[in-house]
């Protein structure tokens, strides 16, 4: 499968036990983009993956807002995965926007591919292209056919450039995803990711030790 994600984050995974024995989350924040909206402050789009059972994994990805900008999603490689997994199928695919005059969709398999410099991913969804078929929140759900996942952080592994997700991100002027208007256009389109989750762990260790350190 093919993936292409426009928006690179550097951020913390937090892992959250369900309240269902068998379903577990992990969120990421995107919130290193590239130079075509770097600068604008991040972080621009959250992703949360619900193990909903050994084999099935619910992903949702929601934009933010920071400031007067709304960082929305859409075009192809709107989002983008790296599936932990030999195979796997896709489906489920739903996209909302909560702004006035969009219309997201249609929706499609992206197969996987390179996402403007952070890398092959092999997993992306579509959307249609342009600002008006733009999300505020998109989701999917990925189905393991060659194995199980032990916990929502086994879901994704990073690709070789180190990176489990990615979104193709607009800038759109306007405070929250409710008050945004396709009549008006985007301020500036690019991409973001996600390093692997061992990576946030580790630099959130070292804050955590270069803190205890500071105290003695």
């Amino acid at each position: 499968m093919r993936l292409s994600v426009h928006l690179a984050v550097v951020v913390s995974a937090l892992v959250v036990a369900g309240s269902n024995a068998n379903a577990d989350t992990i969120s990421y924040s995107l919130g290193l983009g590239n130079p075509a909206i770097s600068g604008y402050t991040g972080p621009y789009v959250g992703v949360l993956v619900n193990r909903t059972s050994g084999t099935t994994a619910d992903i949702t990805f929601t934009s933010l807002s920071s400031g007067s900008q709304t960082f929305l999603i859409g075009d192809g490689g709107s989002a983008a995965v790296n599936v932990n997994a030999s195979t796997w199928s896709l489906s489920s695919i739903l996209g909302v926007n909560l702004g006035t005059g969009f219309s997201p969709g249609p929706f499609s398999d992206g197969g996987s591919g390179n996402q403007d410099g952070f890398g092959s991913f092999n997993q992306k969804v579509d959307d249609f292209d342009g600002y008006t078929h733009t999300t505020s929140s998109l989701s999917f759900t990925l189905t393991n056919l060659s194995g199980s996942w032990a916990s929502a952080a086994d879901v994704l592994a990073a690709n070789a450039s180190g990176y489990v997700a990615a979104a193709h991100v607009f800038v759109a002027s306007c405070a929250s995803a409710a008050s945004c208007d396709a009549g008006t256009g985007a301020l500036a389109t690019g991409f973001a990711t996600v390093p692997e989750p061992g990576t946030a762990s580790m630099l959130g260790l070292g804050l955590t030790l270069l803190d205890l350190a500071r105290r003695r």
